[in-house]
């Protein structure tokens, strides 16, 4: 599944059309995770995109034309991708979704498992059902070591587990959990609430630090994952622990191992990772 930096990855590859008039939309298959709108076609043609914004793993397109004006949200789900093209390019099986503009560049949503979405939100975007409760960005300020202190207080979940939660903070998935819990040496098994000021402060750094590297490669390439522009991602070369079980740690020597936590494999060195 695309994580924050890949779906960040993908909003940069898209803001080319920043400032581009809809002319054109193509829906080819409405049955995403929610339906895409039957409507969306006529709402969005004329429109121009003024803003594009990542939240969570959102990508927010904001569209105003006069006094016509909203969002659109769309989430890659588990296999999605959004690609730039040029015109009367040729649809594939999977491709559901065309976004015109009028000068002939198009985002296209491909999609095989259809677990993304497409929605469209008139008011205030951050209003969203969707959007309304998560937690923190995790590279802004917002997310710091005593935010996470004191919201781990009550969480006897495991700290992998607990770290994914959305409404604690966002975009930190099952990759980038693994590899920044080896990055601050702390057990992926170990309590939320058992963490030290001290272990918080380390694990926010090598949150914001491993999410930095990720979007500086160009996110992590596994199975359906490719940019906007077609090219792959490289952080996958340089993981420390995610996906590299039995083989030795790149600190130690010790072999890697792998565990379900949450339906979820987690990777981690026993070695270093107390």
């Amino acid at each position: 599944m695309p994580e924050l930096p890949e779906v960040e990855t993908t909003r940069l590859g898209l803001l080319p059309v920043l400032g581009q008039t809809v002319a054109q939309v193509t829906v080819r298959n409405h049955g995403m995770r929610w339906p895409i709108p039957q409507s969306l076609p006529q709402t969005l043609q004329g429109l121009t995109l003024q803003k594009l914004e990542r939240r969570a793993k959102y990508i927010l397109a904001s569209m105003q034309s006069g006094e016509a004006s909203g969002t659109l949200l769309l989430h890659l789900g588990m296999s999605g991708r959004l690609c730039l093209l040029e015109q009367f390019t040729p649809a594939e099986k999977h491709d559901h979704l065309d976004i015109a503009f009028a000068d002939g560049r198009v985002i296209r949503l491909r999609d095989p498992r259809r677990f993304g979405a497409v929605l469209w939100m008139a008011g205030d975007v951050n209003l969203h059902p969707l959007l309304a409760t998560l937690g923190p960005e995790p590279l802004q300020d917002t997310f710091n070591a005593r935010y996470l202190h004191n919201n781990m207080r009550t969480r006897t979940a495991a700290i992998k587990t607990t770290m994914m939660d959305a409404h604690l903070v966002v975009g930190v998935g099952n990759i980038y959990a693994s590899e920044s819990l080896f990055r601050a040496r702390i057990a992926p098994q170990t309590p939320a609430n058992k963490l030290t000021l001290q272990q918080c402060e380390r694990l926010v750094a090598e949150i914001k630090s491993t999410l930095s590297d990720a979007l500086k490669a160009g996110g992590s390439s596994l199975r359906d994952f490719f940019g906007a522009d077609g090219n792959p991602g490289y952080f996958q070369q340089t993981y420390f622990v995610y996906g590299r079980t039995g083989e030795p740690c790149r600190v130690c020597g010790k072999p890697i191992l792998s565990i379900r936590q949450g339906q979820r494999s987690t990777f981690y060195c026993k070695s270093c990772q107390k």
